[in-house]
């Protein structure tokens, strides 16, 4: 008798997407056209099945709301400590920040990259832009930088990498993508250009912590 074993997620990454609110179906899209198996994240059990999580565009503080009412928000906080991979863009980098300017005083993040970020730091939604951004890790020239309210980061620890900066007047250069370890955000949203070259590598992330999960069993 013949038997199928389950897909490697080495080979063939299920990521979700965090579909609480936001730009959830660019994602989606964006994903699958990377090479992952992509799922809609609202319920811990959803999450519990996910290799890997995009937090997507939106509005940091709703968000943050609603993953508290769904129960997802320890749940996010316990497989990021745990080394989930999690991509986040723009609200998304919020969400995964460690600290926030300009936020709301009782406003919850998941956390797990070791920066500051200010949110609506480029303008508001009228001030929206696009830019070309040179990113370190994304070969084939620079991407289609598209900026909505977008957050900067103000500051890094130690352990993040900085992989792209973009300038913004005069208050200088700020980075707008940053990696630690296997977290990833960008300022900007490649979910709405038809590049798929941010979302490659990421689900290359979530590929390589598969592989390095399966190795140390």
């Amino acid at each position: 008798m013949s038997t199928h074993s389950k897909p490697s997620a080495a080979d063939h990454p299920v990521i979700g997407v965090l579909a609480l609110q936001g730009d959830v179906r660019e994602h989606l899209a964006a994903l699958a056209g990377a090479g992952a198996l992509a799922r809609p994240v609202r319920r811990p059990d959803e999450l519990a099945e996910a290799d890997g999580l995009v937090v997507p565009g939106g509005e940091s503080t709703t968000m943050a709301k609603l993953a508290v009412a769904f129960g997802l928000l320890e749940p996010l906080r316990e497989r990021i400590r745990a080394g989930m991979p999690a991509y986040g863009s723009c609200a998304g980098m919020i969400m995964l920040a460690d600290k926030i300017l300009d936020g709301r005083d009782d406003q919850e993040t998941i956390g797990g990259i070791d920066m500051i970020v200010r949110r609506n730091a480029f303008g508001r939604q009228n001030e929206s832009f696009e830019a070309a951004v040179e990113m370190a890790g994304i070969d084939g020239g620079p991407v289609e930088g598209l900026f909505i309210r977008a957050p900067w980061v103000e500051s890094v620890g130690a352990g993040v990498e900085v992989l792209a900066t973009v300038r913004s007047g005069e208050s200088g250069t700020h980075p707008v993508a940053v990696r630690q370890g296997n977290l990833l955000a960008t300022s900007f949203h490649p979910e709405l250009t038809g590049d798929h070259r941010v979302h490659e590598l990421f689900v290359a992330m979530v590929r390589a912590a598969a592989r390095c999960a399966a190795a140390g069993a």
